[in-house]
């Protein structure tokens, strides 16, 4: 990461006069890998992905000191498709925060991740590329198990509270995110935990409200046990819109191997409730299993490689990245996926 002067930054930027921010840094990820994906009869398809390593991105934040032990701070933060050069749909739509920090904790405000997110987060493929339990399973395609719910990773309009540090381990955040009409948008959860050398432990809840349909809901417990040799990574999650339910244990570890990691995922996701066909019924599940090696070339660039394969069963059609060709994929067929790719961050 590169910290700049805001002066400085401001005319780089054409932005005017400067405000009374005490610094602003720029930040970001460039990340890019060749991929192949195979989805049953839908056959294979070769593709460059980006952010299959780390999610592309760049932003900028920064904190002003009001004295007091009192701070205000900003997050803007956009995702990058590296492939074609763009930017996501909502420019600012992986994190767009203002927020006053002190000895009271942390109040936040704007679009942000959900307290659930944080206990997803640290599985060993960060949530990205074809290893990835969460890019899958928990935010893929059909993860809000087809309610109206836009709440299953981040949410607009969201009014959050932190913890402050120093409470011997112990972290927690709730949040609450007004709906202004829009339905499947009005939130309200919260997260606690307990983080002290090798161990940290979570459980988070969100509820949202989807207008004359049952609340979409979601819970899920996390555990992180460092053994020096490994890391292990255990997470319990459960949606539900009733009747429909999806139930997904994950298992993973990351063994340090000298400069680089060797990393191992397993999720097994049991759905149920919907009807027979819906790709939501009681036999509509799903395996995936991964491994991958990463290896860092510097402390800000990484090579990675990574393989993995979904068995889905019944109506099921879930693939790997929520990525590939899906014309003609049926029911119950299998989806594979290797890349391998590089990550830069500054």
């Amino acid at each position: 990461m590169k910290k700049i002067p805001f002066v400085l930054l401001a005319s780089l930027l054409a932005a005017g006069t400067a405000a009374a921010q005490s610094s602003v840094t720029l930040f970001g990820i460039v990340d890019a890998a060749a991929r192949q994906v195979k989805n049953g009869s839908a056959g294979s398809q070769k593709q460059l992905a980006s952010g299959a390593g780390a999610t592309s991105r760049f932003g900028f934040r920064g904190v002003e000191d009001l004295g007091g032990g009192l701070r205000a701070g900003f997050h803007l933060e956009s995702g990058i498709s590296l492939d074609t050069g763009t930017t996501d749909a909502k420019f600012w739509g992986r994190r767009a925060t203002v927020s006053l920090q002190g000895g009271f904790g942390e109040v936040r405000l704007g679009r942000d991740y959900l307290p659930s997110f944080w206990n997803t987060a640290p599985e060993p493929f960060g949530l990205v590329g074809v290893g990835s339990i969460g890019g899958a399973i928990t935010y893929g395609t059909g993860s809000n198990l087809g309610s109206p719910a836009t709440t299953v990773l981040r949410a607009d309009n969201l009014i959050s509270y932190f913890l402050p540090a120093g409470l011997g381990g112990l972290y927690g955040q709730a949040s609450v995110a007004a709906g202004e009409g829009v339905n499947g948008n009005k939130y309200m959860g919260g997260r606690l935990g307990y983080s002290a050398g090798p161990v940290n432990v979570g459980v988070g809840y969100g509820k949202t409200d989807t207008g004359t349909t049952p609340d979409f809901t979601q819970f899920n417990v996390m555990m992180e046990l460092g053994l020096g040799f490994a890391k292990l990574y255990a997470l319990y999650d459960v949606r539900e819109w009733k009747p429909r339910e999806e139930k997904v244990v994950t298992v993973g570890a990351t063994v340090p191997v000298g400069s680089g990691a060797l990393k191992f995922a397993y999720a097994k996701a049991d759905r149920s409730g919907g009807a027979a066909g819906s790709g939501f019924g009681n036999a509509d599940d799903a395996t995936l299993m991964a491994a991958g090696y990463s290896y860092d070339l510097s402390k800000r660039t990484t090579l990675y490689t990574t393989l993995s394969r979904i068995a889905n069963k019944g109506s099921r059609t879930t693939t790997v990245s929520s990525s590939g060709p899906l014309t003609g994929m049926r029911g119950g067929e299998t989806s594979s996926g290797f890349e391998a790719g590089v990550t830069h961050r500054f």
